[in-house]
C-alpha cells in the first residue's frame, strides 16, 4: 500500500483531535517524508541527530521535528533551534547540557521525560525510582521545560502491553495532580506501529508510527 493509503488506515483508528500522530521517518528518504507531508502530516520523528539535521534543510520549514531516540550529550549543540520536541530526556547530566546550550541561544527546549518502564537493560530511559530527582532538577532550569512523559515498552502480547501502558498512565496522572515549575503533564507519548491502538485505549495522546506508514526499514542504506 502507498504511504497515503497507510495514513488513511491509521487515521480511521485515531481521533486526531485528541491524539498526535508522529510519523517516524528514520532510515527513510526525503521523498517519503515529502509524500506524508503532502497528505497533511506535520510531525515527524527521527532517532538520530545526524539523520535529522541532514534531512531538515531539504524539507518544508513548518515540519515539527521530534527527536525520539537516545540523545547523547555531545550532540545537543546540533539540535538547538531545530527540534520541536525532545522525547528522550533521561538524566540530570543530559538536562544540564540542554540547559547550557539552549540558554546560550536564548531558546527553550521542550522535552518529555523518557521512563524505562520495563527496566530493560537494552533500552535507555530513567527508572521510575529516579524520577523525583530529575523532576527536582528540571524545576531549577530556565531554558528546559518538561511537557510530559514518553516510554518504549517491552515487546509482548496485549496483556503485557496494557500492563505497561496502564503503569505509564498512572505515573502521568499522579504527576498531573501536582504543582511544578517548568513541568506540565500535557503529552503522554507511547505506542508504535504494532501496539498504538492499545496505547490510545490506555491513555496515550501521542503515538509514534514508522513501519505502519512507510513500510519496513532498510538499515543497510
Amino acid at each position: 500500500m502507498s504511504i497515503e493509503e497507510n495514513l488513511n488506515n491509521i487515521e480511521e483508528n485515531l481521533n486526531r483531535k485528541k491524539v498526535v500522530l508522529v510519523a517516524v521517518s528514520k532510515t527513510k528518504p526525503v521523498k517519503d517524508i515529502q509524500s506524508a507531508y503532502d497528505v497533511g502530516i506535520r510531525d515527524f520523528g527521527e532517532n538520530k541527530v545526524q539523520e535529522l539535521i541532514n534531512k531538515e534543510p531539504e524539507l518544508p520549514k513548518d515540519i515539527r521535528w521530534h527527536l525520539i531516540g537516545h540523545l547523547q550529550r555531545n550532540k545537543v549543540k546540533y539540535i538547538v533551534g531545530k527540534v520541536y520536541l525532545i522525547h528522550s530526556l533521561d538524566s540530570v547530566r543530559l538536562l544540564n547540557e540542554l540547559e547550557k546550550h539552549y540558554s546560550a541561544e536564548k531558546l527553550t527546549a521542550n522535552t518529555l521525560i523518557q521512563i524505562n518502564i520495563g527496566r530493560e537493560e537494552s533500552k535507555t530511559g530513567i527508572y521510575e525510582e529516579n524520577l523525583e530527582g530529575l523532576l527536582e532538577a528540571c524545576e531549577s532550569c530556565t531554558s528546559v521545560v518538561v511537557k510530559g512523559l514518553m516510554a518504549v515498552i517491552p515487546k509482548g502480547n496485549e496483556e503485557s502491553c496494557r500492563f505497561y501502558f496502564k503503569k505509564m498512565k498512572s505515573i502521568f496522572d499522579n504527576l498531573k495532580k501536582r504543582e511544578f515549575k517548568n513541568i506540565s503533564m500535557d503529552v503522554l507519548s507511547m505506542g508504535m506501529t504494532h501496539d498504538y491502538k492499545i496505547a490510545v485505549e490506555e491513555g496515550a495522546n501521542l503515538v509514534r508510527i514508522g513501519e505502519g506508514i512507510f513500510g519496513k526499514r532498510n538499515y543497510n542504506k
